[in-house]
């Protein structure tokens, strides 16, 4: 059973209608209701085992359980345990009950894992954390320190004004997008860093860059969007990103540009 502050297992004998014994213990927050399920039953089983040989059935209101203790090859290994030990001993039979059904030792064995579960200083059984936590946890490790890394880097900062958070989900930008964005397109303020144009001027006597094309250039008048003050650019990338209007007019944009590279190249005459 599993409360806000913990998480309990426990099981109970019933000998015709008294409960002759009880178990109980209290898991780590981090466990799971599945390991305390499963934990309870190798400790029932264990107990039957110890008992003089008879016929003994042990009820459990958890399918999952069962149906792992029933796996040979099941990657559990508390669920091995258990198999290996009804293996060994066939007068011990584990059928399955439905649960909150009224059951005298069921209900019993509720409120001892309630107990267990609800109380800070009882004794505690450990286990080895469940591999569903330890993904979650490494996950969240890797992203926060992923995080980290793309807050404090240096490069990168134009897409780290438009996407500040990272993400395993992709942003799907189309090859027009990736251009605009990071600047790395068909702009003479690109081109010239790599000696691919004679200057990093447009043809209209400015510098060529994305924000230029797009906002004021005379050449692009039909592409144009409101254009941004210096320190208000940042923010200027990150709405065209996430307003689909301002998308299309810059797809339309790089696709002339791509078309009229002559156009926006001065004249060395």
């Amino acid at each position: 059973m599993s409360v806000e502050r913990g998480v309990g297992a426990a099981f109970c004998v019933l000998t015709d209608v008294n409960i002759t014994h009880r178990w109980s213990t209290r898991l780590s927050l981090r466990n799971t209701v599945f390991q305390a399920e499963i934990l309870a039953l190798l400790k029932a089983v264990e107990h039957a085992v110890s008992l003089p040989t008879r016929q003994l059935t042990i009820l459990v209101d958890n399918q999952a359980s069962i149906n792992s203790a029933a796996n040979p090859k099941s990657h559990n290994s508390i669920a091995r345990k258990i198999f290996k030990l009804l293996h060994s001993h066939p007068h011990i039979r584990v059928s399955w009950i439905k649960a909150h059904a009224g059951y005298i030792g069921n209900e019993e064995v509720d409120r001892l894992a309630k107990e267990a579960a609800e109380t800070e200083n009882f004794p505690e059984t450990p286990l080895e954390l469940p591999k569903s936590f330890i993904k979650t946890f490494l996950r969240h490790k890797m992203l926060a320190t992923w995080q980290m890394a793309w807050d404090d880097g240096d490069t990168g900062r134009l897409i780290h004004n438009i996407i500040p958070k990272v993400s395993l989900h992709p942003i799907n930008w189309t090859r027009n997008e990736v251009l605009f964005f990071t600047g790395h397109g068909p702009f003479p303020s690109f081109l010239h860093r790599f000696n691919l144009a004679e200057t990093s001027f447009c043809s209209c006597g400015e510098i060529g860059t994305p924000i230029h094309y797009a906002t004021v250039c005379l050449l692009t008048t039909s592409y144009h969007m409101e254009p941004p003050s210096q320190q208000h650019q940042p923010i200027w990338f990150r709405r065209v990103a996430n307003n689909s209007t301002s998308r299309r007019k810059m797809h339309n944009l790089l696709h002339f540009l791509q078309r009229e590279t002559s156009l926006f190249r001065p004249d060395p005459n």
